[in-house]
């Protein structure tokens, strides 16, 4: 199916034009044949190259493993999908255009980052940002050989410091097929999570836009899911317009979402549903008890474990015990040879011993005896009246208060389950790149935004007092109008649910902290622990342990399979079928629905 326009320097927009959808004829058929397209991520089939149905069918039934082929431009896709309705389904997708001869393109402005084609060197990073948006990762070897294929654009934004923030992929119609009306498309537009920069998804789709209008094409076609409004919104601002172009794909597991029907809404937490979702996968009954709180059921085979997220009737309330109370953690691991800072607990009337141990140690950190998620912790206080400052914001958490040796050096969360290290990731501290133009108040509204729509809710930027001694301390007040390109920390705490970033380094972890942290799970006798340790660099053996978190967090650790191996943990009888599932476990190659899947923060 194309857009008959009469030339390829015609409206493809054209009402008329697209009233007249019809397939190629044969004589305007590739020679070669069919075109079909290795995009890394499976094959992208372009339909009206296809003599009839039966051919597209057949075509689609070649879908090799761990690869996701999509055939567009489909003129009959109710036809295609009734040859074999087992094996394809329609996608439920909205095909958007832009008209590349006849847009204005937006010139983003950059600061620390630019637009350039990728390299065979950037295979691994890109991988990784596929995996964090659980989109479909490239086989091995794809990127060195789409250097190679001139219908191939494939370009990252990279900023300064060398660090891949962004990824999209190009497909030249004319070079596939010497399509007659000089089409091309875009597909699989990822940017990293992470990501602190404001633009990214815009400036790849606008630099892949300006090659291919440079190049002489005249539009460019993009599939988005049809309910990810913020993505469509954002098509649309730059001038996309919806088509009558539809997609047909194989029924496979990675796929499975998307014909199967919408999940069922628990009302849960993403830490918590994550693990219902891989308990149901495996057969095992799940019932909610209480969403509000995350509290499920989960029943195979005659047991039953009542969860809270991570935490589970395998942990014990001795185990809970001893990472509730930072006191008690840090007892347990100094006794058992793990090296953790000094701690004072604040006690009413003793400042001889506050003052001695601030002008011992200069620069402190105050925090709840009990307490998660970041609440009422102050970092780097280094002066005695600030630290009976910080004392009282921490009591409105806890009671209990202990001021701790800052130790400097990255945050890294090691995750450890059944005493086995299964994730380790490097948290960064709530950060704003300024761009000459908005206050520092309006930077950390766009960027706590856009860290809620990469965490489903789960991680923004408060604009507290912390906050705002966080900008005072570095020069500034929230009025303040931060330099194009600067960047500055708004918090001091890496907590994910005060707006910090994770970044996996799994592979990176030395293996002096690999066992120093299943020792300390040990230590504290808990089967599933989250580990904070400062440290100097992941791939070194020094360390300091901060805390222990009973009930971690299992999001956000892609591709490091942490909701497996806890499901693995509760039912081990499990596991094999977990593992023979077609597709794999999410650790092999994600669990995407989509490989054109588009994030709101793309933006």
């Amino acid at each position: 199916m194309t857009v008959r326009a009469g030339s390829p320097a015609a409206n493809p927009l054209d009402p008329q034009a697209m009233a007249t959808l019809r397939p190629w004829h044969a004589a305007e058929r590739p020679v070669g044949g069919p075109a079909i397209v290795d995009c890394g991520w499976g094959r992208l089939l372009l339909g009206q190259t296809f003599a009839d149905p039966d051919a597209l069918v057949g075509a689609l039934a070649g879908e090799l493993p761990q690869a996701r082929d999509v055939a567009i431009y489909v003129r009959d896709p109710h036809v295609v999908v009734a040859r074999s309705p087992q094996q394809l389904f329609l996608d439920p997708s909205h095909a958007y255009r832009l008209p590349l001869q006849r847009v204005a393109l937006p010139a983003p402005p950059r600061h620390g980052w630019t637009v350039r084609d990728a390299r065979a060197d950037d295979e691994t990073a890109i991988n990784r940002m596929l995996r964090a948006r659980r989109m479909v990762p490239v086989a091995p070897g794809f990127v060195a050989r789409a250097l190679a294929d001139e219908r191939l654009l494939l370009l990252v934004a990279q900023d300064d410091d060398g660090a891949l923030l962004g990824v999209v992929t190009g497909v030249d119609h004319v070079r596939a097929c010497a399509d007659p009306e000089g089409g091309s498309s875009l597909w699989s537009l990822a940017v990293d999570p992470q990501c602190t920069q404001h633009g990214v998804g815009l400036a790849l789709v606008a630099v892949l836009a300006q090659r291919l209008r440079d190049a002489g094409r005249c539009y460019m076609d993009l599939s988005v899911m049809h309910d990810n409004a913020e993505a469509i919104r954002l098509y649309e601002g730059l001038g996309f317009e919806r088509v009558p172009v539809y997609c047909v794909k194989n029924r496979n597991p990675i796929n499975e979402k998307l014909y199967v029907g919408p999940e069922v809404d628990d009302g849960l937490n993403v830490y918590a549903q994550l693990i219902v979702d891989e308990a149901r996968r495996r057969g095992i009954h799940a019932e909610v008890l209480d969403a509000e709180f995350g509290y499920f059921r989960l029943s195979f085979g005659g047991r039953g474990i009542s969860c809270r997220e991570s935490l589970s009737e395998l942990t014990s309330a001795v185990a809970m015990s001893r990472c509730d109370d930072k006191r008690v953690t840090r007892r347990v691991l100094a006794a058992g040879g793990v090296r953790t800072p000094a701690q004072l607990t604040v006690r009413d009337g003793d400042d001889a011993a506050l003052a001695a141990f601030v002008d011992t140690h200069r620069r402190v950190v105050v925090k709840p005896a009990r307490g998660e998620q970041g609440r009422g912790i102050t970092v780097d206080v280094r002066t005695l009246p600030a630290v009976r400052a910080a004392v009282e914001t921490a009591r409105r958490v806890c009671d209990d208060v202990v001021v701790e040796e800052r130790v400097p050096g990255q945050d890294l969360r090691i995750v450890v389950i059944d005493h086995q290290v299964v994730a380790a990731a490097t948290r960064r501290p709530a950060q704003v790149v300024g761009d000459g133009r908005s206050d520092l108040r309006t930077l950390i509204d766009r960027q706590s935004r856009r860290r809620a729509a990469a965490t489903r809710g789960e991680s923004r930027i408060p604009l507290d007092a912390e906050t705002e001694r966080c900008v005072r301390a570095a020069g500034h007040t929230l009025d303040s109008v931060l330099p194009a390109g600067e960047v500055l920390e708004v918090r001091k705490t890496a907590n994910l649910h005060t707006g910090g970033t994770i970044h996996d380094v799994t592979a990176q972890l030395h293996p002096a902290l690999r066992e120093v942290a299943q020792k300390a799970s040990r230590l504290l006798d808990i089967p599933v622990v989250g580990l904070d340790l400062m440290v100097p660099a992941v791939d070194a053996p020094v360390y300091a342990v901060i805390e222990a978190n009973e009930r971690p967090g299992l999001a956000n650790h892609e591709p490091q399979p942490t909701v497996e191996r806890f499901v693995d943990l509760l039912f081990p009888q499990t596991r094999e079928a977990a593992a023979a599932r077609p597709g794999g476990a999410r650790s092999a190659g994600g669990s995407t629905p989509a490989p054109t899947a588009t994030h709101p923060d793309a933006a």
